[in-house]
């Protein structure tokens, strides 16, 4: 129970080695865990937390493209291209950017 805690703990906030071996070395100064113990566990638990990452950055994609699927929607190079056109154009028959 406590590994399946930590594990989503640490996961969850996607915290650093750093982070993993300062907790683990108080628990092991506490007495509450073996070194070996704490090493297994910040181990583990980084190695999880980078699956854990991957699987989000997947599911982000997923939902991303589904969206861009669904709707309908302007790229920023497409509506920078159509402000210069529209630019241009006005230049051409002199109304300039008056409205502005």
């Amino acid at each position: 129970m406590m590994k399946k805690a930590l594990y989503f703990g640490l996961g969850a906030l996607s915290i650093t080695r750093d982070h993993a071996e300062k907790f683990f070395a108080e628990m092991v100064e506490k007495g509450e865990i073996s070194r070996d113990e704490a090493k297994n566990f910040v181990d583990e638990a980084i190695k999880r937390g980078e699956e854990e990452k991957g699987e989000l950055r997947k599911t982000i994609r997923q939902e991303f493209e589904e969206m861009k699927n669904t709707f309908s929607y302007v790229s920023k190079s497409d509506f920078e291209a159509l402000e210069k056109r529209i630019r241009d154009l006005e230049e051409k028959i002199g109304t300039g950017n008056q409205g502005e």
